[in-house]
């Protein structure tokens, strides 16, 4: 049976979807845009972005009562491929050891003028 993962420190879905839905002890998350929680800002250099999406993603994880360790597969849009190498060294401080499979996927425009989305499957 599919839940619907949902919770105060859960960041607000604009559209017809959850941020995370658990199904057999696995989470989907939701791809995650890098607009700033209290203001919907965006973050103007893509180490930023990248930083706030993976903030994001941890965010969503807790709440979930799960952590980054436990994240299985991630996937990464991104509007340019010119920013994999600044995106992968901040990636992997993220995750440090742990190295979920992965794939990052060059994308023409992304909603809201941002240059990256991440959505990810993690084990509860």
């Amino acid at each position: 049976l599919m839940k619907m993962v949902t919770g105060p420190n859960m960041p607000k879905s604009n559209g017809h979807y959850s941020m995370c839905t658990e199904h057999n002890g696995t989470l989907y998350i939701s791809g995650q845009l890098p607009l700033r929680l209290e203001d919907r800002s965006l973050p103007e250099t893509i180490n930023e972005q990248t930083l706030l999406v993976l903030q994001k993603l941890e965010m969503i994880l807790h709440a979930a009562g799960s952590s980054k360790d436990k994240v299985i597969h991630v996937r990464i849009y991104l509007t340019d491929v010119k920013y994999w190498s600044q995106v992968n060294e901040i990636y992997s401080t993220f995750f440090g050891d742990h190295k979920p499979a992965r794939v990052v996927i060059p994308v023409g425009p992304l909603h809201y003028g941002c240059d990256i989305e991440l959505e990810a499957v993690a084990a509860c």
